[in-house]
């Protein structure tokens, strides 16, 4: 920057023409991507000690819906309202919506930690607040990565989205781990870690960041937005309650209710398209589609979050209901050591993220995105071929080598993405793929615990009941736990309890039984035993359509067409450093 004298004049650090202005972006997004991810799975950690804190037990009738909407309720507002806030960032400004993200997550996260209520008014005032605070989270997530694209010239964004994506997808198992030590110490303290986070970074966001990205100016898409956000809305709910029972179903899916938002949600979701086809200021230009790096890269994407998510879950269910408690780890203890065991995958994200970002920025994103999905492809398979009760070094490294697929596919598939829309709609490429991403891991859940139920639907009844016959429970009381939706099981062990005494203590048949078998059925080693078989059964539905998810994933990812930056008139050369 020079005077008017042809003279360099000096630029605060903080000034958008300062050389170093790029780093404190990159930085400040990545706190805030940080946070945002870190919250959507540190509760899944801690609900058993949330709902002890206030006095709730998630497994009784009637409260499944809490457990569902403490799970699912961020997700949901993320991904429902994240496609608005880029547009309204392409609109109003990106660094304008990305601070009141910071000023938003940090108000619901202290109503949070301040809930005055127990029981059921307790869990809906957490309910409420988590979606307050999925609205703060959408903002941060549709605006992040636009900043960076507006901050760093087309050959560093794949280094610097690097980063900001690795800690988007660490962040989700960064959150397991703080969420098993917080719980430890207190429930509250789940969620006001994140208040002084939210106020340092609000600060730091409104001194620091600057706007110099290309706007978009225009009246708001009202049409568009509301039969969006309806339709999104509709068919994630409908897949929520789709994991319940129904009837004498084991799941939901044949619920009129959830039909008719599975079927509804989809038809909205259709006239969003055409009525953004004819929109003269669209909430999201459709026709970004016909660039075929940015359409093959959201496909993409969407593929890999759905088979990280359904990953993320199953090994949650696996680690805390059956390893675990076979290692002689108490049931109160399962969800700290879950998020410690599951480390690897975030070791592996942290190597992968920034150095495949930085080569793609040389190389392209093709070659590492593809590869990384069949490496994640391929992990899904080696989780089939290792026993239920494995030996630890194995989990490590092929969970380890899950973490460096993701990580080599995430960061130069986001870079993608960015680099192949104009600047001017860059903010709401970055809600769509941030919708992508949330969307993905909402689907997951509804998607393989589904199927993870079907699976154990087949098997678990006949285990259930021999093995609890076994031990002196009479037919009759042992049947009929048997015949209970495994969905109760499935939960109990996601959760870190004891299925068995949960199930069998309100009947009153352990009064009646001899201490030893009392002790057997509702010690550490029965239950994990008993359903170990059943489990793989359903893991194997689920880690195949993983697996058969990210090959798909990768094809797109290969079909996707060489380097490409919109600002060109041809393909990026993929060997030149200047790509």
């Amino acid at each position: 920057m020079t005077d008017p004298r042809n003279r360099p004049v000096k630029t605060s650090l903080f000034d958008r023409e300062h050389p170093h202005y790029k780093w404190l972006a990159l930085s400040n997004t990545t706190l805030g991507m940080l946070m945002a991810t870190i919250n959507a799975s540190i509760v899944i950690i801690s609900l058993p000690a949330i709902f002890e804190g206030i006095g709730l037990n998630p497994l009784e009738a009637g409260n499944v819906s809490y457990l569902l909407w403490m799970l699912m309720g961020y997700m949901l507002v993320s991904a429902v309202l994240v496609v608005t806030f880029g547009r309204l960032g392409d609109m109003y400004g990106r660094v304008r919506i990305y601070n009141l993200g910071f000023v938003v997550f940090s108000v619901a996260s202290i109503a949070l930690s301040l809930d005055p209520f127990s029981g059921g008014p307790g869990a809906t005032w957490l309910i409420l607040w988590r979606l307050v605070q999925g609205v703060g989270g959408a903002m941060l997530f549709a605006n992040s990565t636009a900043i960076l694209t507006d901050a760093f010239p087309a050959h560093r964004r794949g280094m610097a989205l690097g980063v900001n994506q690795v800690a988007a997808i660490a962040g989700s198992f960064i959150g397991l781990i703080i969420g098993g030590l917080l719980a430890v110490i207190d429930w509250r303290a789940v969620f006001l870690v994140s208040v002084p986070i939210g106020i340092i970074g609000t600060i730091w966001s409104y001194v620091s960041l600057k706007e110099v990205g290309a706007r978009n100016p225009g009246k708001l898409d009202w049409p568009g937005n509301i039969t969006f956000a309806l339709g999104l809305s509709a068919l994630l709910t409908a897949i929520t309650y789709g994991i319940q029972p129904y009837g004498d179903s084991t799941t939901g899916w044949t619920n009129p209710w959830v039909l008719g938002g599975i079927v509804g949600g989809i038809l909205l979701l259709v006239a969003f398209v055409f009525i953004e086809l004819r929109s003269s200021a669209p909430m999201f230009d459709m026709r970004l589609f016909r660039i075929r790096a940015f359409a093959m890269a959201n496909l993409a994407g969407l593929l890999a979050a759905i088979g990280r998510g359904g990953l993320q879950f199953m090994l949650i269910i696996w680690l805390q209901g059956i390893w675990l408690p076979l290692h002689g780890y108490a049931y109160a203890d399962t969800p700290l050591w879950a998020g410690i065991y599951m480390l690897p995958i975030t070791i592996g994200f942290l190597i992968a993220g920034p150095i495949s970002g930085t080569l793609s920025d040389r190389f392209g994103a093709r070659l590492f995105a593809t590869v990384g999905l069949l490496i994640v492809s391929v992990t899904f398979v080696l989780l089939l071929l290792i026993p239920v009760n494995f030996e630890y070094w194995q989990f490590a490294i092929i969970t380890g080598l899950s973490g460096l697929g993701s990580g080599m596919f995430g960061a130069p598939n986001r870079s993608a993405i960015m680099n192949s829309v104009p600047a001017s709609e860059r903010g709401a490429a970055s809600g769509m793929a941030g919708t992508v991403l949330n969307a993905g891991t909402s689907l997951s859940i509804g998607l393989f615990f589904s199927l993870l139920i079907a699976g154990l639907a087949t098997s678990l009844p006949d285990a259930m009941k021999s093995g609890l016959t076994a031990h002196g429970v009479p037919a009759d009381a042992a049947a009929q736990i048997a015949q209970l939706p495994p969905v109760g099981s499935v939960f109990a062990a996601f959760l870190g309890y004891n299925p068995i005494q949960t199930l069998l203590g309100p009947t009153g048949v352990l009064d009646h039984l001899p201490a030893s078998d009392v002790a057997a059925l509702t010690g550490n080693q029965f239950f994990p035993q008993l359903i170990s078989e059943p489990f793989h059964d359903g893991l194997v539905i689920v880690f195949l359509a993983a697996a058969i998810m990210s090959l798909i994933g990768a094809i797109a990812s290969l079909v996707r067409g060489r380097h490409y930056v919109h600002a060109a008139t041809a393909p990026v050369p993929v060997v030149s450093s200047a790509s």
